[in-house]
This record gives C-alpha cells, structure tokens and sequence, in this order.
C-alpha cells in the first residue's frame, strides 16, 4: 500500500481512499463525513492491497468517504476497535461505527451490498 499522505487527515479524492496517518486523523475523518467506511491493514497484506481499488470503486458507487488506517502504527487503535485480523473493515454513520466485518477478501459487489444493508 502506499505511505500515507503528508497531511494528519489525508486528502481524498473520488476513486482513491484516504490514507490515514493515526487515530486523530481517523477520528477527524469520521467526524467530518457523515458515512465512512475504513479499512484496518497492515503493511505487507496481499489482501488488503488487492482491496483498495474495490474501496475505490465502492466510494464512487456509494458516494461514501473511504479511509485506510494501519493499526500498528497507532498501537490504542488496535484495542479500541478489536483488531484481531485484517483486512477489517468498519463503517462509520454519524461519527459513529455501525458494522465491522473482518473475513478477508470481500469482493466489489458484496462490500456495496453489506454497505447499503449496514446504511438502512
């Protein structure tokens, strides 16, 4: 994956999510969209480099802000969202986290609809 942005809350843009430097940057990021979803990864996961361009993807479907935090650089994040495997996914609603999911791969069209079901 690639480093995280420069800056404390990373920059997003349509199809690329936002790189997240550690949990203020994580908490900012939620508290400024009303829905995000976030991806837990750590550096040398295959599957959650194969997942960024389907978070990119389900960005631009849904309209939602998407950000990737690496736990192991913010060790407190680890117990605050129960990080025991990755990639894990979390969607957030309202600065709030709604669902969690951590079964690795999810494909393009399952992670739109897990979304969607989370959101109703």
């Amino acid at each position: 994956m690639p480093e995280p942005s420069d800056s404390a809350t990373g920059s997003q843009t349509p199809d690329r999510p936002t790189h997240l430097a550690d949990e203020p940057a994580l908490d900012g990021f939620v508290s400024d969209n009303e829905t995000a979803l976030v991806e837990f990864y750590t550096e040398g996961c295959g599957i959650c480099q194969s997942m960024e361009p389907i978070l990119g993807n389900v960005a631009r479907q849904l309209d939602v802000a998407v950000g990737l935090v690496n736990p192991r650089d913010d060790p407190p994040l680890v117990d605050r969202f129960e990080v025991r495997s990755v990639p894990l996914f979390v969607l957030f609603a309202d600065g709030d986290p709604v669902d969690r999911r951590a079964e690795g791969f999810i494909a393009g069209d399952e992670l739109t609809a897990w979304v969607e079901a989370a959101l109703d």
